[in-house]
């Protein structure tokens, strides 16, 4: 075996080893690799909690705790930084994750007529409802989403989406965003974990799924001051988002729709 073929295969076993998922560069240009060096590459790749695993992810959002909070859109934030989320400056080509609307728009299918004007004009968080009957999932000719089967969750993959924006229409949610311009171009604070996207593709929540593989919770989840998101394994009687769901009364988005959305409010 030649020199060159011999480091050739000692650097794809790094990169195997997860390399591109952030450890250091620097060693990928040195002339050879040692003991030392490749401990180094597993301690900085080494998963640091075992992943989180559900039969069926959900979530349950407490509007009261987050009307309380006011304006805080510390939820946002985080799922934006997080995510590489561009910031165009304007609605036209906004790209969104998870947002706020009014209650009354979110859910303009209750009725409202004699709420109390705190709530119907009050915030709802919205985002992905990662339906059980997603009908994205349906439309889309490349199979750039698909619902995972082992635990519920719609993902995305930006590489086979050829942007025909079938999905952004069949979601009944708005939840999809489509990318207008190059959005590289647009973000400020570019965290290297995470992919960025192209012009031409669609984007959405995902439910972290980068972080349950790390043993993390979702960005919005931890970044939540008011703790008004809860999140766990539906199938789960003894998870806490089931103890919310059989504590309070909570509605859905657009539930005669069929979709099965997995996001629940506690109004």
């Amino acid at each position: 075996m030649s020199v060159h073929r011999r480091k050739f295969l000692k650097l794809a076993g790094i990169t195997a080893l997860g390399l591109a998922g952030g450890a250091p560069a620097k060693i990928l240009a040195e002339d050879s690799i040692t003991p030392d060096s490749l401990k180094e590459v597993t301690e900085a790749t080494a998963t640091p909690k075992a992943p989180l695993v559900a039969r069926r992810w959900a979530m349950v959002i407490d509007l009261t705790k987050c009307r309380e909070a006011g304006d805080c859109n510390d939820c946002q934030k985080a799922c934006h930084l997080t995510h590489n989320v561009p910031d165009f400056g304007n609605p036209k080509d906004e790209i969104k994750w998870i947002w706020k609307e009014s209650f009354h728009h979110a859910f303009h299918e209750q009725e409202h007529e004699f709420l109390d004007e705190k709530t119907k004009h009050g915030p709802a968080v919205v985002l992905c409802n990662h339906c059980d009957n997603p009908p994205c999932v349906r439309v889309c000719p490349t199979g750039a989403t698909w619902k995972r089967e082992n635990d519920g969750i719609v993902m995305m993959d930006w590489h086979r989406c050829i942007g025909c924006r079938y999905c952004v229409l069949a979601c009944p949610y708005g939840s999809r965003s489509f990318n207008w311009r190059n959005p590289r171009e647009f973000i400020k604070d570019l965290q290297p974990e995470f992919p960025t996207r192209t012009r031409g593709v669609v984007e959405k929540c995902t439910f972290c799924d980068e972080r349950l593989a790390r043993g993390q919770m979702p960005a919005c989840v931890e970044a939540c001051k008011a703790k008004a998101i809860t999140f766990g394994d539906l199938e789960d009687p003894n998870s806490e988002v089931r103890t919310l769901l059989h504590e309070h009364f909570t509605i859905r988005r657009k539930p005669g729709l069929g979709t099965q959305p997995e996001v629940y409010y506690i109004v």
